[in-house]
C-alpha cells in the first residue's frame, strides 16, 4: 500500500491533518458544529538540500512534528475552554497569539527535558541500580536491560494516562484519524460506512516511532562504555536525534512497502498501538472526514490509485498467461533468435556493400564528367556548319567556280604572248682584263 503523505494526530476533542506543507484542525464544538482551520507550516527542508537528506530530514521533520502538535493541541484546548465557557475564539489578536507562540515553545522544551528525563536518564540509574545488585561486566547486557526499563516506563506511562476521561477520548480521535487515513489509502469513499469498517493501527503511527526509537537506542547504547557516568549520560543524550533520525527513515520505508519482512519488525510497534487507540464514534470520524477534506483531494488520490491499480493487474495478468517452457524449448527459441540475428547481421552487411558499389559507381560517374569537361576546355574550337538545304547548290558553285579559272588561265596566257620575249645572255668576265 502505497503512502498518501498524510499525516495526523489527535487533539483534544478534534483532529490535526497534515499534508506537505498545509494543515487543519477540525475541533468538535459543545453545540455540536465541527469548527475547521486551515494553515501553512513551511518545512525548513524546502529551504535547504541539507535538510532533505536521510536522518537529517529524520531530524527535521520529528521536529517540526512536536511543533506543530503541540501548538494544535494547545490551540484545541483553548478553543475547547473558551467554548465551554461561551467566549469566541479570536485568532486576530496579535497579543495573545504571540503569547501562544510563547507558551507553545515553553510547552514543546518541556515536553522533550520530561521525555529525555523519563525515558533515557531515569532508565540509566535504575539499570545501574540492578548493576549493583547483579554483578556482571557485559556492557549489552546493561544496555539490553536499560532497554527493557525504557520500554516497561513507556508501557507504565501510556496505562496511566488513558485512565483520564480526557486522554480516552483522545485515542477514540486517534483511532479515527488511522482509520481515515486507511480508508484514503485504500482508495475507498471517504464515507463514516467505510471509514468504521477500517483498522485503527497504522505503520506510520508515531506509536510505532517511539518504539522504534527505544529499540534503536538499545543498540546504539551498547557501544557505549566511558568510565565516566556523566559522560555515558551525555552521550546518550546526544544519539537521541540520531535515533530519532534512524527511526524516522524506518517509519517512513515500512509506510510505503508491503514486504512481509517490514511488516513483521513493525508488528511491536502495532501492538502497541492497541494502547493508544480506541474505537472512534460516528461524530468523530466525521471530524476526521472534514479535516482531510480541507488540506487533501482524496478523489484525485483515488483515481490515480485506480490507475495504477489496473496496471498491476493487466502486469500481473500477462506473467499469467506466459505458459512457462521447457529447457528444450528454451534453446530452440535462443538458437532462433540467433539465427534470426544472424540472418539480420547478413542482409544488413549486403546492403552496405550494395551501398558502397553505388557510391562507387557515382564517384566513377563524377570523375569521367570532370574529365570531359576539363578535356573541352583544352582543346581547340572546331566550328562545322552543315546545312542540307546548301547541298543541293554545290554544282551550281562548282561551275562558277571553273568558269573563273578558265578565265583567269586564258587572261594570263594572253598576257604572256602580248609582252616580248627577254633572251638571257651570259657574259663571262675574264678576271685577267684587270690586272
Amino acid at each position: 500500500m502505497k503512502s498518501s503523505g498524510i499525516g495526523g494526530q489527535a487533539v483534544l476533542e478534534g483532529i490535526m491533518m497534515k499534508y506537505k506543507s498545509d494543515y487543519s484542525v477540525a475541533v468538535r464544538k459543545p453545540d455540536g458544529e465541527i469548527n475547521v482551520i486551515h494553515g501553512k507550516c513551511k518545512s525548513i527542508s524546502e529551504k535547504s538540500v541539507f535538510f532533505r537528506l536521510p536522518i537529517i530530514r529524520g531530524i527535521a521533520n520529528f521536529t517540526e512534528s512536536m511543533v506543530l502538535g503541540m501548538r494544535t493541541l494547545t490551540y484545541s484546548a483553548d478553543y475547547y475552554e473558551e467554548e465551554e465557557a461561551g467566549m469566541a475564539v479570536s485568532d486576530k489578536d496579535g497579543k495573545k497569539n504571540k503569547t501562544g507562540k510563547l507558551e507553545t515553545i515553553f510547552a514543546v522544551a518541556f515536553a522533550i527535558i520530561l521525555a529525555l528525563g523519563i525515558f533515557m536518564v531515569l532508565p540509566f540509574f535504575l539499570s545501574q541500580f540492578l548493576h549493583t545488585i547483579i554483578v556482571f561486566k557485559s556492557t549489552a547486557v546493561l544496555a539490553a536491560i536499560e532497554g527493557v526499563i525504557r520500554i516497561v516506563l513507556f508501557i507504565g506511562y501510556v496505562l496511566a494516562i488513558s485512565l483520564m476521561k480526557d486522554i480516552k477520548r483522545v485515542f477514540m480521535y486517534h483511532g479515527a484519524e488511522h482509520k481515515s487515513i486507511n480508508c484514503v489509502e485504500k482508495g475507498l469513499d471517504l464515507t463514516v460506512e467505510n471509514i468504521r469498517s477500517q483498522s485503527k493501527h497504522h505503520k506510520r503511527c508515531g506509536t510505532s516511532f517511539l518504539f522504534i526509537v527505544m529499540f534503536i537506542s538499545i543498540v546504539c547504547f551498547m557501544f557505549i562504555s566511558f568510565e565516566n557516568i556523566w559522560l555515558r549520560i551525555v552521550f546518550r543524550i546526544l544519539l537521541v536525534p540520531a535515533i530519532a533520525g534512524i527511526s524516522y527513515e524506518f517509519i517512513r520505508f515500512a509506510g510505503n512497502t508491503d514486504n512481509k519482512i517490514v511488516a513483521f519488525l513493525s508488528k511491536p510497534g502495532m501492538l502497541m498501538q492497541r494502547l493508544t487507540t480506541r474505537e472512534p464514534d460516528d461524530e468523530m470520524i466525521e471530524v476526521a472526514i472534514a479535516s482531510i477534506e480541507a488540506i487533501f483531494d482524496w478523489r484525485g488520490y483515488q483515481r490515480r490509485l485506480e490507475a495504477m491499480k489496473n496496471r498491476q493487474e493487466a502486469k500481473a495478468k500477462s506473467a499469467k498467461n506466459a505458459v512457462r517452457k521447457s529447457r528444450a524449448q528454451l534453446k530452440k527459441e535462443l538458437l532462433e533468435r540467433e539465427r534470426e540475428n544472424k540472418q539480420r547481421a547478413e542482409e544488413r552487411a549486403r546492403i552496405l556493400k550494395e551501398m558502397e558499389e553505388k557510391e562507387a559507381e557515382l564517384e566513377r560517374i563524377a570523375e569521367e564528367a570532370q574529365r570531359r569537361k576539363e578535356a573541352r576546355h583544352t582543346a581547340p574550337m572546331h566550328r562545322d556548319v552543315h546545312d542540307e538545304n546548301l547541298i543541293g547548290l554545290d554544282h551550281f558553285l562548282d561551275k562558277d567556280i571553273i568558269k573563273e579559272a578558265s578565265a583567269t588561265k586564258e587572261d594570263t596566257a594572253r598576257d604572256n604572248k602580248d609582252q616580248p620575249k627577254s633572251r638571257t645572255t651570259a657574259k663571262i668576265i675574264n678576271f685577267s682584263d684587270y690586272k
